[in-house]
């Protein structure tokens, strides 16, 4: 074991000096701390994140060895004990923005506990449900890989490339399952895409490609529903299904400078037309009761264990396709708008609108 990880190690030495492409790049940050210190609505988005890195620097690492969330009603003890774990993929994410805003090394010294920490002990599944909870690992490792040592570098690399390597060949895709055209193929494609990428391991650029163009082909419809919302009847699908395909593709665009945020399938769908359809319920033009007609026992299930959203009839809220607008407007910064309609605040700003305001010029040059 010790050889493999000195050879994944010795691999990353000539990629080291590459630029970010899932979080922020060295210019990119340097203009968040700028933008930051200077613009209190940026400074309140990334406050939470300050706070949390603090607290995180008081804490031990809690890593589990198999995510248990997905199928598992709200009470759960194993569903508990897993969202309880996987709160430190958020933790490790502030530490590495508190870091790279800083440059105070308690910061990064302690990320690297919290990788080293799961890299241990967690063990890769072909669940994309409960994989895609270490989404925020993973963007934290991109962040700060360039400043990590060869060793605790090599340890890390190894425990995400069976990430990526169990979402690629995970059953969940194979066949006619449902869950290889539903949101769980989104999560799946997001989470080997943002981990290749990190690594920057070209062996996955076919595999990436073939596999988003295959979902977008099956799960869009080109009236700008998912495949998702007509099987469950809510937007709460709706934007579980694309907020992962547009990581995704940002991820794609930055890494190609492929755009498939407008890209067409061949009858005619895309991503923007499935947000462009949430419009008019963001602006309360439209309302749309949710789970009414769902397909899935599930739903029903969790509604009757009193989970909160999934009563049928409960009425979809806006604030809650934010994120996913957030997301498109790095495509497109007119959906700003409608985040500021939604939330009638012109000032109003999330961390992923000021992500995007890092990037977006980068982008448009």
């Amino acid at each position: 074991m010790k050889k493999l990880l000195w050879f994944f190690g010795l691999l990353t030495i000539a990629v080291c000096g590459k630029a970010q492409i899932v979080s922020l790049d060295k210019n990119e940050v340097a203009l968040m701390r700028k933008t930051i210190d200077k613009d209190n609505k940026y400074k309140k988005a990334f406050e939470p994140y300050q706070k949390a890195a603090d607290q995180a620097l008081a804490e031990t690492p809690n890593p589990i060895e198999t995510i248990l969330s997905q199928g598992l009603l709200a009470g759960d003890p194993k569903k508990t004990a897993s969202l309880k774990a996987v709160e430190d993929a958020y933790k490790t994410y502030a530490l590495a923005l508190a870091y790279k805003y800083s440059g105070k090394k308690e910061y990064l010294d302690k990320a690297i506990d919290f990788l080293t920490a799961w890299a241990k002990v967690n063990k890769a599944t072909e669940d994309p449900i409960n994989e895609t909870k270490l989404e925020d690992l993973v963007t934290a490792y991109d962040l700060i890989r360039n400043d990590i040592k060869i060793d605790d570098k090599a340890l890390i690399d190894v425990w995400m490339r069976s990430m990526a390597n169990a979402q690629v060949n995970s059953a969940t895709a194979k066949g006619n399952r449902g869950t290889a055209i539903n949101n769980w193929n989104s999560h799946r494609i997001k989470m080997f895409t943002l981990i290749a990428y990190t690594l920057h391991d070209d062996s996955y650029n076919s595999t990436i490609v073939k596999e988003l163009e295959k979902q977008l082909n099956i799960n869009l419809n080109p009236d700008g529903t998912t495949h998702d919302l007509v099987e469950r009847d809510a937007f709460h699908y709706q934007t579980y299904d694309i907020e992962p395909l547009l990581s995704a593709c940002i991820a794609i665009y930055r890494a190609t400078g492929k755009d498939y945020f407008a890209w067409q399938t061949a009858n005619g769908s895309s991503i923007k037309k499935c947000v462009d359809y949430m419009t008019p319920f963001m602006i309360g033009e439209k309302t749309h009761p949710e789970f009414v007609n769902s397909k899935v026992p599930f739903d029903l299930k969790r509604a009757q264990n009193g989970e909160k959203g999934y009563a049928p009839g409960t009425l979809f809220e806006p604030k809650n396709g934010v994120e996913t607008f957030a997301l498109a407007a790095y495509f497109d910064t007119d959906y700003l708008k409608v985040i500021r309609k939604t939330t009638n605040n012109n000032e109003y700003m999330n961390w992923r609108m000021a992500l995007d305001a890092f990037t977006i010029n980068k982008k448009k040059s």
